[in-house]
């Protein structure tokens, strides 16, 4: 078995798969059963000043993605620290609290968190350029707390400029996506939309906005040397190994947890270990930041390079037939590319479910 223990700071985690601060870790109870299910780490749903009067409906799955009104937990901040906190603790492993939303909010917050945070996450859902309330809310958890303190990051455009100005101001790690939005959805039996926000609107999460959220981390990445948790869309093992790939240090999981129980952390973890058993990888750590290594290995290119195909994983169904808009690939006894039809544009690559075509990254020269 593969070494899946990751150290951030003085937090030692079993695995790299945490909660999110979302429904998954709704309460002390639900902690609990997240580390029974398999979670290596627990952040906490985000309290403030006051809980949160979330609009309803506030969740929906949609065949685009999972849409959400979710704000903040709809406990008050005293059951937080009267009750939750401590079961959540009980678990056995590092425990991040998430707090938002304005430096005053969190300025009264953290101290009363103080006794139970390994970490804290500081969520300000905030979309603009200007980083001054980012920076705001992390120097008033910063007076208050002597643990790390983590800035949880919208999917900003210029992403490396906020997450530098975050480093710079005394982050001691990131957290990277919140969801993505606002968005919309309509029931088209009813022409109401899904949401039971004033507007109809909601957020993004789930798989939809995990090359997003990887994109994120591989830039912030380059430019910040705290650690990243990555989060947004990971649903199996091999969602994990991308974001590490990219970067992060750990990742958290929500909507995959809300649809599928809190077993699911316990199936990433053995997803992620198949992984890198398959792969020979003996450690997980051995991934972080891989992308930023292969990358330099590519070759920018505008000529087709044509896949190459292993006849003994073709299972024959076709789906690269129905999809090769250049009709350059047929299937009968075996599979046969046409090299002076194909594009080279990758497709059926993705649509493989065998992987039993492969395209060459690096550099290859054109006929």
């Amino acid at each position: 078995m593969a070494n899946l223990k990751v150290k951030i700071h003085d937090m030692e985690f079993p695995n790299p798969i945490m909660t999110a601060a979302g429904p998954g870790a709704k309460d002390g109870d639900l902690c609990i059963e997240a580390v029974k299910g398999g979670a290596g780490g627990i952040c906490t749903k985000t309290i403030s000043v006051l809980p949160a009067d979330v609009p309803r409906p506030c969740m929906a799955n949609t065949n685009s993605g999972f849409l959400n009104t979710e704000l903040w937990s709809e406990l008050p901040k005293e059951q937080w620290i009267a009750e939750e906190y401590a079961k959540a603790k009980s678990a056995g492993v590092p425990v991040i609290i998430s707090m938002g939303y304005t430096a005053e909010d969190i300025a009264k917050v953290a101290p009363l968190v103080k006794p139970y945070a390994d970490a804290v996450e500081l969520s300000t859902h905030y979309v603009g350029t200007d980083v001054t309330p980012i920076v705001n809310a992390l120097k008033a958890a910063k007076a208050a707390l002597d643990v790390p303190v983590f800035m949880k990051m919208s999917p900003h455009t210029d992403i490396q400029t906020i997450a530098k100005a975050v480093e710079e101001a005394g982050a001691d790690g990131l957290v990277m996506i919140n969801s993505f939005g606002p968005c919309m959805a309509i029931d088209v039996e009813t022409g109401f939309p899904i949401m039971g926000s004033k507007t109809g609107y909601g957020w993004l999460s789930g798989a939809p906005i995990r090359p997003l959220a990887v994109r994120c981390i591989y830039e912030a990445s380059k430019v910040v040397n705290i650690p990243i948790i990555g989060v947004g869309g990971i649903t199996c093992g091999r969602d994990v190994a991308e974001m590490m790939m990219a970067g992060a240090s750990a990742v958290q999981t929500c909507t995959e947890a809300i649809l599928k129980g809190p077993q699911v952390y316990g199936k990433i973890a053995r997803e992620l270990n198949e992984f890198l058993e398959a792969n020979g990888y003996s450690d997980v750590n051995e991934i972080k930041g891989l992308a930023h290594k292969k990358v330099q290995e590519m070759e920018f290119r505008t000529h087709a390079v044509v896949p190459q195909v292993d006849q003994d994983k073709c299972i024959k169904c076709k789906k690269c037939v129905t999809s090769c808009v250049y009709e350059a690939i047929e299937v009968g006894d075996e599979m046969v590319i046409d090299e002076d039809k194909c594009f080279g544009c990758g497709l059926c690559v993705t649509r493989c479910p065998k992987r039993a075509l492969t395209m060459q990254m690096g550099a290859v020269e054109a006929k």
